[in-house]
């Protein structure tokens, strides 16, 4: 029996299969506004029957975007539009969840396609950033202004009052964004982190944003999943690494979150990072060993086999998969024909499988 297609019960939802697909940007929502767009790319991988789907990192503040094409939930006009994508990947029987994000200093871009570029805050599509320090990301990009202690307060309603949005979207899963070099990983790096207050320092006091952005969210979630993401390492000397992340999941697993969603990386321009198939599985597999968290891993997954011998060897608890399934949005189906697992097809569909 493949465990890559076994159910994975949480407390009040059950994971049809192991797989789920990441978040990834669209850049393509107007004002924060979802679009067309967005409900065909997430609307296909339900039609291709994964059973669990995370949107894109959702800004909880217009300066929280990474580029002003990013979608948000700072304010009710954009529920609907959210709504209507929901009820779709609902209709085929799949979850769906919401990565709730700030970008922090790494905001104010460039769609990819057009520069990778930092846009100032002088330019028609660009907004001066914040950060936990006045450190730009690159050395040439506009300069964040550090958040004042008593703004702090400000950032966590934001995410609260995102996450009751959601909640009343119909959400299942709520996933916070702490990785990648975005704002909570900022402030949980030493190399990002400079702070000499309460939000600065020790381990703790570089928690504390996320620990009471998870306090917050946690009043009022009703029957949602609470996950979060992290980057398990900086790649980089004297940086965020996996003892401080290892530290960081138990501590998030005593205020209930149930899913740790491990990726590493994005916080400073020096990083190095050793990419190589299966590289980020060693830290969900040290998280999964030190934690009764539900664990999943991320990166360069590519084929059915290497996501079931990841599982096999309990290395990880979940799979979560992006650029394969821009590739293929029906991954799911092809990944259950390389295993010799029959799943039961969407009935529009069906004639397809007949002719495998």
């Amino acid at each position: 029996m493949s465990i890559l297609f076994s159910k994975l019960p949480l407390k009040k939802q059950v994971l049809q299969t192991r797989l789920v697909v990441s978040p990834m940007c669209q850049y393509s929502a107007v004002e924060g506004h979802a679009t067309n767009w967005h409900l065909v790319h997430l609307g296909q991988f339900a039609i291709g029957k994964a059973s669990t789907i995370i949107q894109e990192a959702t800004a909880v503040l217009p300066e929280g975007r990474i580029s002003y094409g990013d979608l948000g939930l700072w304010k009710d006009e954009h529920i609907p539009a959210l709504k209507e994508i929901v009820d779709f990947v609902h209709e085929q029987g799949a979850l769906i969840g919401i990565q709730l994000a700030h970008a922090g200093r790494k905001a104010s871009t460039e769609k990819p396609w057009i520069s990778r570029s930092q846009l100032a805050p002088t330019h028609e599509n660009g907004w001066q950033t914040v950060g936990p320090s006045a450190m730009p990301f690159h050395e040439k990009d506009h300069p964040p202004i550090a958040i004042a202690t008593e703004d702090i307060k400000n950032i966590v309603q934001a995410f609260q009052n995102a996450a009751k949005r959601a909640v009343s979207v119909g959400y299942d899963i709520i996933e916070i964004h702490g990785a990648h070099g975005y704002l909570i990983h900022q402030f949980l790096s030493p190399l990002t982190n400079l702070r000499t207050d309460a939000y600065g320092g020790s381990f703790e006091n570089r928690s504390r944003l996320l620990v009471e952005i998870i306090e917050a969210v946690k009043t009022v979630l009703e029957e949602q999943s609470l996950w979060l993401r992290i980057s398990a390492t900086d790649w980089a000397e004297g940086g965020w690494d996996i003892e401080e992340a290892v530290k960081l999941a138990k501590l998030v697993e005593s205020m209930g979150v149930e899913v740790i969603d491990v990726s590493s990386g994005g916080n400073v321009h020096h990083q190095n990072i050793h990419v190589k198939e299966n590289y980020q599985v060693p830290f969900a597999e040290r998280i999964k060993a030190e934690t009764n968290l539900v664990t999943g891993t991320v990166g360069l997954i590519k084929n059915a086999q290497q996501a079931e011998t990841i599982l096999k060897e309990q290395k990880a608890d979940l799979i979560f998969i992006g650029r394969a399934y821009l590739q293929n949005p029906h991954l799911t189906t092809q990944f259950a024909r390389d295993l010799g697992v029959d799943i039961e097809w969407l009935p529009q569909y069906e004639r397809g499988k007949e002719t495998l």
